[in-house]
């Protein structure tokens, strides 16, 4: 029997099962690796092609027959909002389906797999569509400049219409209901790393003690595609984390990271992002602040500098964007300052 399981916890995140393209996808992972792709972007390429494969075994075909309609088949199969059940139960389970933005993530993950097969000599052409290739998703040109495009950058191939969302930044009040919930300073560190710097969830587990600069009050930050930053952070992050290194951390550890689990059998340890998630789930629960995320105290960063008017050249840097259109999304009026603006402009016009 076929069965395509999971996505191991170690082995840079291959997949296993006994599916019979198990071994050219896990190769393809491994590729991803060799050229310095981080571990949590093998990890997410792994679940994106463990859910174009179980979709392949549905359907009982590999991926030497996979064709463009058959990439249209599995856009609609996630979006449809059923799957199968786990074991071998048979029946369909109801569920929401995925995000327009996971579907296109998906489908960029599943078009490297082929592009790599390609490469490799395994396939003739990628089937996954995309608007270069013509597969009438494109815009046509027009006017005299029309073939140098439709004037924007490109989207990666998306196959789903997305909406533009604004980032999601946090009420002040439910900031401050939850950092009132942690009881150590390890956690209120955490927590004010993303608040006051603007770091991610990984970011912040894998910052190292030699990364933080106490005297300049500065840490240095590895984030996506290894790109370095060095960020300045408010002094409350400095006096939380100083608390916790003199009176949490326990003496004389191996590991350069700076927070560790402070209790049980892996007392020492690094943070993991499963216990990084279990904190803030825990606090969420216990204070009631059920909106507070990791990623939205880094929103949350983002759109408070931009409503002080900083520079989003120095807004990108300091958030790691690869993209200034990633940062031109925090600069956004809120509907109270856009009423207000309006009718300031009305009221010079009655003059």
């Amino acid at each position: 029997m076929t069965v395509l399981s999971g996505v191991r916890s170690g082995d840079g995140g291959g997949l296993y099962g006994s599916w019979p393209d198990l071994e050219a996808v896990n190769r393809f992972l491994a590729h991803l690796g060799s050229r310095g792709f981080a571990a949590a972007t093998v990890r997410a390429y792994a679940y994106d092609t463990l859910n174009f494969g179980r979709f392949c075994v549905e359907r009982g075909f590999g991926l030497a027959d996979v064709t463009a309609a058959d990439i249209f088949d599995w856009v609609e199969w996630q979006t449809k909002g059923s799957r199968p059940a786990s074991g071998n139960v048979v029946r369909l389970v109801r569920f929401a389906g995925a995000a327009p933005a996971t579907v296109n993530r998906r489908v960029a993950a599943v078009r490297a797999l082929f592009e790599h097969q390609v490469v490799l000599g395994v396939r003739s052409e990628n089937p996954v569509p995309a608007p270069r290739r013509g597969q009438g998703l494109r815009p046509k040109a027009r006017g005299l400049l029309g073939h140098l495009g439709p004037g924007r950058p490109r989207q990666g191939g998306r196959l789903v219409r997305q909406p533009r969302r604004l980032p999601e930044a946090l009420d002040p009040h439910d900031v401050a209901v939850f950092l009132a919930d942690l009881r150590s300073h390890r956690d209120r560190a955490i927590v004010l790393a993303m608040l006051l710097g603007g770091l991610r969830a990984g970011e912040v587990r894998r910052l190292r003690l030699a990364d933080v600069d106490q005297g300049r009050r500065t840490v240095r930050v590895v984030g996506k595609g290894n790109r370095e930053r060095t960020v300045p952070v408010d002094g409350g992050f400095f006096v939380e984390l100083a608390a916790y290194l003199r009176d949490e951390r326990p003496a004389g550890l191996a590991t350069g990271e700076c927070f560790v689990v402070l209790r049980g059998p892996t007392r020492g340890q690094r943070l993991s992002e499963a216990g990084l998630r279990s904190i803030f789930r825990h606090h969420r629960a216990t204070s009631g602040a059920t909106r507070v995320r990791p990623h939205r105290l880094r929103h949350t960063y983002g759109t408070e500098l931009a409503a002080a008017g900083i520079d989003l050249l120095v807004l990108r840097e300091l958030m790691g964007h690869a993209s200034p259109e990633t940062t031109a999304g925090y600069v956004h009026l809120s509907v109270e300052q856009l009423a207000a603006d309006y009718a300031a402009a009305r009221a010079v016009m009655g003059r």
